[in-house]
């Protein structure tokens, strides 16, 4: 099927404190929020170079940063625990080493740091102080990376939307009554509005792709075994960070990628800027169970797959088979989860687990399990293997296959909350997410690049996967995306400093 050719003008912002940005969907131009303030506008690896140059000292970055805090989390609750001594303390350390040396830095709720909070979006964790620090979290801290504090999450990263009922709802910086999206949610909006330069995140079903789409920064998971201490039991999880430019992620997966990764993979290393190279790019929109994305969801894809042609790329409309519903299987595995999660819980508590200490998600889950879906995990768990090998099997005829990241826009804050019934909200999920959870069955890399911003002012993220191992050829890409149609001086409203007087 050809593409579409009709073309798009893009006004260049220029030096101008706020940017006109004519809409890759075809909408009028609109004003994009001005940078907060000189030092929260950098990216990690410039406030890293600002920092090595003299121009600015590791203690102001920090300060800057706790400011945007302090300014903007009481709107956006993206930041639960705070560790600003701690991090002041680093800050005056003249011995500061690491390619981000210095730079301020978000972990999410799920990851141990010895003597900070660790709650994972559970009421029966909030007092839980970490003993020791988790390997991946030791390697941020080895590049330099100043952890000032914890990003918001949903109930042990169980979600596709930041809502939980411990921590409460993290919100999307672009429009407040939306969702940041999940699991990364806290990480994605602290991101977006200068919190913090990159921030930690962690992805077993989309959790880094999706609020990056919602929140309209760029976020990688890389294959399934790349990093240090990346990997789920059921080896869909990998940890990943979100940031405002590829570079910062491309510097974070050069310093945190296991020394001997996993069989099949070789290291990465240092991706520092774009390739010559013509890719092949198969294009679907259709996901799985038949899930077919929004008309404005549908028209930024496509505007990303034409700016892909003009950039001298061969895009060939594609279609992906699913065989099986990836999902659903992917649902039935979880519910495993579920009952090792709440038994790892009690064990933890010494008692048994209610309602006032887990959510009502959880709790079904597990309970779908011990009621008859223990009886479809094996034939679950084979589907999975098998629709990993059937998709490994169609990408060789591609070098990358471009579709949404999600089927909407980034949904109304409640329409995945705790309170929705279990079976309506795993409904909702498999329709919702549509195209992030293969890749993390198949453990390919895969990205959510913001390209798009649709009539409401709302991020539309693009999905770029790869073959297995290739995070080289994702990164080189989205270099060449992000110069083609920059995004780094877009910022949300929220962020407008207002004047005086």
């Amino acid at each position: 099927m050809p593409l579409d050719r009709r073309r798009f003008l893009y006004v260049a912002a220029g030096a101008a404190s706020a940017a006109l940005i004519a809409d890759p969907l075809g909408q009028p131009a609109r004003a994009f929020a001005a940078a907060p303030s000189p030092l929260t506008a950098l990216d990690a690896i410039a406030q890293a170079q600002a920092i090595a140059k003299g121009e600015a000292t590791a203690i102001e970055v920090l300060e800057a940063a706790i400011a945007q805090i302090e300014r903007l989390n009481p709107q956006l609750n993206a930041v639960v625990t705070t560790d600003f001594d701690r991090a002041r303390d680093r800050a005056r350390d003249v011995k500061l080493q690491g390619p981000f040396a210095g730079v301020p830095y978000l972990l999410k709720d799920l990851t141990d740091v010895a003597g900070l909070r660790t709650t994972k979006g559970c009421r029966a964790m909030l007092t839980n102080i970490a003993t020791t620090t988790d390997k991946y979290a030791q390697a941020c801290i080895d590049a330099g990376l100043n952890v000032l504090g914890k990003s918001n999450t949903p109930e042990f990263g169980m979600s596709c939307t930041t809502e939980s009922l411990a921590l409460g709802p993290c919100y999307n910086p672009w429009n407040l009554k939306r969702s940041a999206g999940g699991s990364s949610g806290g990480a994605a909006a602290a991101v977006a509005v200068g919190m913090a330069p990159i921030a930690q995140g962690s992805d077993s079903g989309g959790s880094i792709r999706i609020p990056a789409s919602c929140c309209g920064v760029f976020g990688l998971k890389p294959s399934r075994g790349r990093l240090i201490g990346s990997t789920d039991v059921y080896g869909f999880g990998s940890r990943g960070v979100l940031s405002r430019s590829v570079r910062d992620t491309a510097h974070a997966l050069a310093v945190t990628e296991r020394s001997q990764p996993a069989p099949g993979l070789k290291p990465v290393g240092l991706v520092s800027g774009p390739s010559k190279r013509r890719l092949t790019i198969g294009l679907y929109l259709k996901g799985e169970n038949g899930a077919e994305p929004t008309a404005e969801v549908a028209d930024a894809v496509l505007a990303t797959a034409r700016l892909c042609e003009e950039l001298g790329h061969d895009v060939k409309m594609s279609k992906i088979r699913f065989d099986v519903s990836v999902s659903d299987d992917y649902h039935v595995i979880g519910s495993r989860r579920s009952t090792e999660t709440i038994a790892d819980l009690e064990k933890k508590l010494g008692r048994k687990v209610t309602l006032q200490d887990v959510e009502p998600p959880l709790l079904a889950s597990a309970a779908h399990y011990r009621d008859g879906w223990d009886a479809k995990f094996d034939d679950a768990n084979r589907r999975v293997q098998q629709v990993s090998a059937d998709i490994n099997e169609q990408m060789q005829q591609y070098d990358v296959v471009l579709s949404p990241v999600l089927r909407t826009a980034p949904p109304l804050t409640g329409e995945f909350s705790p309170f929705v019934p279990f079976d309506l909200l795993v409904e909702r999920m498999i329709s919702y997410v549509a195209y992030t959870v293969v890749f993390n069955v198949t453990g390919m890399p895969a990205m959510s690049v913001p390209l798009a911003w649709n009539a409401q002012g709302l991020p539309i993220g693009s999905q770029f996967a790869a073959r297995y191992g290739d995070e080289r050829t994702l990164l080189e890409l989205a270099y060449q995306l992000e110069e083609a149609r920059p995004w780094a001086d877009k910022w949300p409203p929220c962020t407008v400093v207002k004047q005086q007087g």
